[in-house]
């Protein structure tokens, strides 16, 4: 049986937060996340990076780095990595295939999220992984990664107003769900956070008594690498960052506070090889330059206000090196999800001027373009335009055909992942690189 088809028949439980289903199924399985020192990463924007940093970096040092993240851009192995290679599809399903066969029939069914999170565990005890790098997939106190007493670190990268429909209405609610992966006693690392949410995870971190480092961003460097990469240092160590946007010197000094904690431990992780590890870091779909037939595009998932902010920013910082004094309009192909913040997002995003090619997301709960089309006019009225295609490939098609301007993909992850679906079908080529 294939992944797909193991994973569908959970598709339907849906997303149910709680810890109790994957705690009974982690027993039935031997209790698998006993046996892996983790590194847990939680945060509304940036963790995805930051765990992309952490493993890129250990695996550099040497160690076997388990790392698992979510969702998946294109396929289903992204998920669970070793030392940055995606688990073989046929190991894929014969953990999965296993932590099937130990769920109780009498016992409420785990949801599609616990099973691939069990078969992660399972696969990394498996392996004897020496450390692995645990992004939350959605809050984090009852999160299905959130089953380990003692995490080597936790890191709390960023906190802004997202999934407020599980997690709650306010910025406090939301840092009240994020700081349950806190463990007492345990380290954490934590980044810039707005007050209203950094006065709960103080609180929480009172009473757990956690030694914590707040981070600060890294300091920008002038000088590049010979290989053109922007330099920053943080915690006095120079490193290169491949991952684009202003964004990155947090999230990149996170993970630098994170490894500094690690070697306090007694982990063996040098400069060199944080270095090494900074520069071979990749993180696709996030401020990603890539082709579309001959035309160069930007692909980011932006899909909520603070990543739109991210995105808008970077945008901004490279808008006019084109070989014009003057910021040219953008041009937009974007799909949503019905349960994001619309408004917020297209606010963040577009200005006078601009072009809007809208589309459904394929396979997902869907914001319906015709609706979007309405409300991006309201917004901004000044668009050159705001047309709603039935697919993403006569949206691309059209917006390079009808701009020289810059075009960029955004609004979902899920969008992206199809887009980068695409290519692979059609052997476009695929890059990450600077502007």
């Amino acid at each position: 049986m294939n992944v797909d088809l193991i994973l569908q028949r959970f598709q339907r439980f849906g997303v149910d937060l709680g810890l109790e289903r994957i705690q009974k199924l982690l027993i039935c399985l031997d209790n698998p996340h006993q046996r892996v020192p983790i590194i847990h990463v939680a945060g509304t924007n940036g963790k995805g990076s930051v765990c992309a940093y952490l493993s890129a970096i250990l695996t550099q040092a040497g160690y076997r780095v388990g790392r698992y993240i979510s969702p998946h851009l294109v396929d289903w192995t992204e998920r669970i990595c070793i030392n940055e290679q995606p688990i073989s599809t046929p190991d894929l399903e014969r953990v999965l295939s296993d932590v099937v066969a130990a769920i109780d029939p009498n016992e409420p069914s785990p949801t599609q999220f616990e099973v691939i999170t069990a078969a992660a565990w399972l696969y990394f005890a498996q392996q004897q992984v020496d450390i692995a790098v645990i992004e939350v997939g959605l809050g984090g106190r009852l999160d299905a990664t959130n089953v380990c007493d003692r995490p080597l670190v936790t890191a709390i990268v960023s906190i802004s107003r997202e999934h407020w429909q599980r997690l709650g209405p306010t910025l406090a609610d939301i840092a009240r769900e994020k700081a349950g992966i806190l463990k007492p006693g345990c380290v954490a690392v934590i980044g810039k956070l707005p007050p209203e949410a950094k006065t709960v995870v103080e609180q929480r971190i009172q009473q757990l008594n956690c030694p914590t480092v707040w981070v600060e961003a890294a300091v920008p460097q002038t000088e590049k690498t010979p290989d053109g990469l922007t330099t920053a240092i943080s915690q006095d160590i120079e490193y290169p960052l491949p991952l684009l946007g202003q964004v990155q010197l947090l999230n990149s000094a996170i993970a630098i506070a994170t490894i500094k904690l690690l070697q306090q431990q007694g982990w063996q992780i040098s400069p060199q090889a944080i270095r090494e590890g900074m520069a071979k870091t990749r993180w696709l779909g996030r401020l990603q330059w890539t082709t579309w037939g001959d035309r160069r595009l930007l692909v980011d998932g932006a899909h909520n206000p603070a990543a739109a902010l991210v995105l808008r920013q970077y945008i901004d910082s490279i808008n006019g090196q084109f070989g014009d004094d003057v910021p040219k309009p953008i041009t937009w192909v974007m799909g949503m999800l019905s349960t994001k913040d619309h408004a917020d997002i297209f606010e963040a995003l577009l200005r006078f001027g601009d072009r809007l090619y809208l589309v459904p997301v394929p396979e997902h709960s869907s914001a319906e373009p015709e609706e979007l089309a309405a409300l991006s006019r309201s917004i901004c009225p000044n668009l050159k335009a705001s047309e709603v295609y039935p697919d993403l490939v006569p949206a691309l098609d059209a917006a390079i055909a009808e701009s020289e301007n810059l075009v960029v993909l955004c609004g979902s992850l899920y969008l992206v992942g199809y887009f980068l679906s695409l290519q692979n079908s059609t052997h476009h080529p695929q890059s990450i690189s600077n502007p």
